[in-house]
């Protein structure tokens, strides 16, 4: 009987493994990526919102290599042979293409920088191709998060820094949004015009006329 208990046991642990694979339940873990998960940028803030990233990529690829391909120029097929053939992190893979379009080079360009140096860490790697951590250049590294995290309509907490640069921006509330296709428009739909025969308009509220319902004079038509 334990026996029998043990093989269904494993059986079901396989199937939810399997599941949790094919939906993209929780999130991948350092031992899943082929160089583990030790980014080492040299800024907190950076680390952080990298994690944060490998988060988004696993359960939402489609966008994620979307926005690899628009907006940081990457190749198609080498991101998804990145995430996928060659298992990086999510995050690597975005810091990646987005340090080599900060310096001008493909992102095939420093991500073989990276499968070479990876042991060394961002930081030193940036470093060694041009960007000191707290520099002008990695400081626009940094920038480029928050239009990222807008398009995927996913919420972003901005360092004070950050927060100069952004205004008003980055307080941490959650942003209930559904994460977006790269270039999806992401702006408020105007209001809808009022109704020509709704009751009441802003000029004399409470009161309409059959005068207003014919032609729509004075209902407020939200010009």
């Amino acid at each position: 009987m334990g026996t029998m208990r043990a093989t269904w046991t494993s059986r079901w642990a396989a199937l939810f493994v399997a599941a949790a694979a094919t939906f993209g339940f929780g999130s991948a873990s350092a031992q899943d990526y082929s160089f583990g998960w030790n980014p080492r940028s040299g800024d907190v803030w950076v680390d952080t919102w990298l994690s944060d990233v490998n988060r988004y990529g696993a359960r939402y690829r489609d966008p994620f290599v979307d926005e690899m391909v628009r907006y940081y120029g990457a190749p198609r097929d080498l991101v998804t042979g990145l995430l996928v053939d060659r298992r990086w992190a999510p995050g690597d893979v975005y810091f990646a293409c987005a340090i080599a379009s900060t310096i001008g080079r493909p992102c095939r360009y420093v991500a073989d920088i990276w499968e070479r140096d990876h042991g060394q860490g961002w930081g030193e790697v940036a470093k060694g191709l041009g960007i000191k951590p707290g520099s002008p250049e990695f400081h626009r590294l940094k920038k480029g998060f928050v239009p990222s995290y807008d398009r995927w309509g996913r919420s972003i907490t901005l360092d004070p820094q950050l927060q100069r640069d952004f205004p008003g921006r980055g307080k941490g509330a959650q942003d209930k949004a559904k994460p977006v296709h790269a270039g999806a428009s992401t702006k408020t739909p105007a209001a809808a015009k009022p109704a020509g025969n709704s009751k009441g308009n802003p000029g004399n509220p409470g009161k309409g006329s059959a005068k207003d319902k014919g032609n729509n004079k004075g209902s407020g038509k939200g010009h």
